[in-house]
């Protein structure tokens, strides 16, 4: 376990992290699961359950622990982002808290927060600018004295020192240790000097210091201040909870201040693009095969024939994401692109042998029988071969598999209904067609 408490050192660190903290209250605990441990989500489960009763007032969500999750969130840290975009901060805050409130009644959804946070506590120095230019200060002496004081000199004098004895630079940086300034009273004992003549004094005599709250963090996207709505999704499918989602933003259009929009981001914008992108790919790479096989078969009804396994590979896949109560993802349809390809090709296998068959001089019928009696080995070792090939990444063996299982599980469950289809379904359909279209040409020629 590895504990990260507050925020990093610097911004380059901060720009290395892949949690979004935003003050001192943020902490990211890291932990690394065991060998042959059970899958993540059961355990996020139980956390999700168990850390709100032993730890009331604290809030708890789970940043994306794989690296497919992180990459399909394309940085941000949660599957969903709601967006409340606009400058007036603090009509867009209590509408956002009413959003919030809204989509937690979601079912589905989890870890749901507000990014920025409003009641950061600070600490306000104002200054004397009368009093300090009387004794001889500047507002930019005392600015740099308390910089110096709480940060050290490494941001506002840099200072290193060569050894000579190696020719390595080491950094120097003046700084109060932190133990000695823990109190208000500590900070007013802050000392304070001056580049001029002005002699020594401390914080008090020149600035009164009080308590407030503000806004943690300012976010932007395309220049324009945003509030962050950020949450997870468990034990349902994204499509689902985004579609509730957008329901209760499009009811909660009317009550959005003025100026201001909603935009959402994450999991759920990927999901639309990708889902879009892999349909139209499933769609074009079956019409592309259809063209293809019409280029080597000279014919546009043989094709008709080959593909008409397609649609029990497609049903087939239905059925088994079913069954494993698997939801459509993105490896599903890529695995459904790689079943029409297999699926498409033992069709090839029967039906060019059948067409073998039926201009040898036999019967469309006899042609399709000796097609499905000859071709069944080769097709049955073809789909086997690829059922037994994805059966452990279907099952979700090894660390992250349950990541790439979707993929598996779609083509076993398409070859597994399409081997049976080309097997049976392909043949008799070739044996009616091929059979109506002899008859209609024997018929002709007697006319």
């Amino acid at each position: 376990m590895i504990d990260n408490i507050g925020l990093p050192y610097s911004g380059i660190n901060l720009s290395y992290s892949n949690s979004a903290p935003v003050g001192t209250q943020d902490a990211d605990i890291i932990v690394t699961l065991a060998a042959k441990h059970r899958p993540t989500a059961d355990y996020v489960h139980n956390l999700r359950l168990n850390l709100p009763r032993e730890f009331p007032g604290v809030t708890f969500y789970f940043l994306p622990s794989d690296m497919v999750t992180q990459i399909l969130n394309f940085g941000l840290p949660a599957p969903i982002d709601i967006q409340v975009v606009g400058n007036d901060l603090e009509a867009n805050r209590q509408f956002a808290d009413n959003l919030l409130a809204r989509v937690r009644n979601v079912s589905g959804t989890s870890d749901l927060h507000i990014q920025q946070t409003f009641n950061q506590p600070n600490l306000h120095i104002d200054v004397d600018r009368t009093k300090a230019a009387s004794i001889g200060f500047t507002q930019r002496d005392v600015a740099t004295n308390l910089l110096v004081t709480l940060s050290g000199s490494s941001q506002t004098a840099p200072t290193f020192w060569l050894n000579p004895k190696n020719g390595v630079s080491y950094s120097i940086a003046t700084q109060t240790p932190q133990y000695r300034v823990q109190t208000l009273q500590d900070l007013d004992n802050i000392p304070v000097t001056g580049t001029g003549n002005a002699p020594p004094s401390i914080l008090a005599s020149l600035a009164s210091l009080s308590r407030g709250s503000e806004l943690s963090v300012v976010s932007h996207y395309n220049v324009a201040p945003v509030i962050d709505i950020f949450g997870s999704v468990q034990g349902r499918d994204l499509g689902g909870v985004s579609k509730d989602i957008f329901s209760i933003i499009n009811a909660s259009q009317k009550q959005l201040p003025r100026g201001s929009q909603i935009i959402v981001r994450g999991q759920i914008q990927t999901m639309r693009t990708s889902f879009t992108g892999l349909l139209t790919g499933l769609v074009f790479a079956i019409v592309l095969v259809y063209l293809l096989i019409v280029v080597n078969f000279q014919s546009w009804l043989d094709p008709f024939i080959i593909l008409m396994a397609l649609p029990a590979a497609l049903a087939g896949i239905v059925w088994f994401l079913f069954m494993t109560g698997t939801t459509i993802s993105v490896p599903a349809l890529t695995g459904s692109i790689m079943c029409v390809g297999v699926a498409t090709a033992n069709s090839i296998l029967v039906i060019s042998f059948a067409k073998e068959q039926l201009q040898s001089g036999l019967s469309a019928a006899e042609a399709a029988v000796q097609a499905g009696y000859m071709r069944f080995r080769p097709v049955l070792m073809t789909a086997l071969a690829m059922i037994i090939g994805m059966a452990p990444m279907a099952l979700g063996v090894g660390e992250g598999g349950e990541q790439n299982a979707p993929l598996g599980r779609a083509v076993v469950g398409g070859l597994l209904f399409a081997t049976v289809s080309t097997l049976f379904f392909v043949p008799a359909v070739f044996s009616v067609i091929h059979g109506m279209r002899r008859q209609s040409t024997h018929t002709g020629s007697e006319a």
